[in-house]
């Protein structure tokens, strides 16, 4: 039986969302929940400058204190600008998987540029990720850009590894990016389903893209504790738009028009792919997100909203681009969009392995700090 419609009184998130629930006032579970995130966050003047001692301390004997990645976008870019304000030393990383937008470059040359920064860049392969890329189009699931998640996240941790730098500064904050419902993406490190779903649809070998998994993250992140991930924007009160009105008048950064729209094909997957396909709109999660953390009202989502996620004449422009580059003629896509939508779940996965560990992280943390 089809669900009733329902919209959030309180947000803009919908029951496009499969796994949505409304309390008796009409308020969603992602609103409900973000009360007890706001608990998680370590917005404290003493909590940030303990830890930022704690990096300094950690690194005073180092090149670098810290690695941290950058991509152009407000969040990453607004990280280095606290950085700098902070007096850290990072590693300074942008993955580059070849889909950055022109002023994705520009951003990141500002940024580095005015902060004083070096600038590393790793380049994945391109002829191995269109491959891996592509296989994941076939096999019609969800969630293309966790391969590019998982690229960047094993690309960090390898650097940091390379020179013995503990502390990863990672953008993620649950002020923007909170509510973000699960149906609508999957596990990061799931490298085995990764590599399952190549295997049926890819036809090249993906040895050089860099790549992490549950067991890598268990044995050296809780386990030898040979890094930490630290997410920067929890420990301020974090506000996009004010984030976005100092990179612009002090870096000369440039906005792009959407949540991760750096990337050319991050912007056509999430404003064209995942709404015709998969009847998602993820500018409602992005949307409500800033409802919560009081940037912008309902009224003003709504009206957003109305909008189409994609101007006709970019969307014609950035879908040539994209085939072109994917090397897909035009009904090949076509037919691409047109398959039934499969789950994640229909190839092998590492799941509920990750759900295991995850219900046991307390103890593993446990016995990881009696070491």
């Amino acid at each position: 039986m089809n669900k009733i419609y329902q919209i959030c009184n309180s947000c803009v998130l919908d029951t496009t969302d499969p796994n949505i629930t409304f309390d008796k006032s009409g308020i969603c579970n992602h609103c409900t929940n973000y009360k007890n995130l706001l608990l998680l966050r370590n917005v404290s003047e003493d909590k940030l400058n303990r830890l930022i001692q704690k990096i300094k301390d950690e690194g005073r004997y180092k090149e670098y204190d810290c690695v941290m990645g950058i991509s152009g976008g407000v969040d990453s870019s607004y990280m280095a600008y606290l950085i700098k304000q902070l007096g850290l030393r990072p590693f300074v990383l942008h993955v580059d998987n070849d889909w950055n937008a022109e002023l994705a470059f520009d951003n990141i040359k500002h940024i580095v540029d005015k902060l004083g920064f070096k600038l590393h860049t790793y380049n994945i392969y391109w002829e191995e990720f269109k491959d891996l890329q592509r296989s994941f189009l076939k096999a019609s699931v969800i969630d293309i850009e966790m391969i590019t998640d998982n690229a960047i996240a094993a690309v960090l941790i390898r650097e940091a590894r390379k020179r013995n730098i503990k502390y990863i500064m990672g953008g993620s904050n649950i002020a923007t990016e909170s509510g973000i419902p699960k149906s609508w993406s999957w596990l990061k490190s799931d490298l085995t389903n990764i590599k399952a779903i190549h295997k049926r649809f890819g036809s090249r070998k993906i040895g050089s893209i860099p790549t992490y998994g549950i067991w890598k993250i268990l044995l050296n992140r809780f386990v030898l504790k040979r890094f930490e991930f630290v997410y920067l924007l929890d420990y301020v009160k974090y506000n996009k738009t004010r984030a976005m009105e100092v990179l612009s008048s002090e870096l000369g950064w440039q906005y792009y028009g959407g949540k991760h729209y750096e990337s050319v094909f991050t912007k056509f997957y999430q404003a064209y792919i995942l709404p015709e396909k998969f009847g998602v709109d993820k500018r409602r999660a992005h949307l409500s997100s800033l409802i919560r953390n009081n940037e912008i009202s309902r009224d003003e989502a709504l009206l957003e909203l109305e909008n189409p996620p994609y101007d006709p004449e970019e969307l014609k422009r950035d879908k040539k681009f994209v085939l072109e580059k994917l090397e897909f003629t035009e009904r090949e896509f076509e037919e691409i969009m047109k398959l039934p939508v499969r789950s994640h779940s229909d190839f092998p996965s590492d799941k509920a392995l990750i759900n295991l560990f995850i219900s046991f992280l307390p103890i593993v943390k446990r016995i990881a700090n009696i070491r």
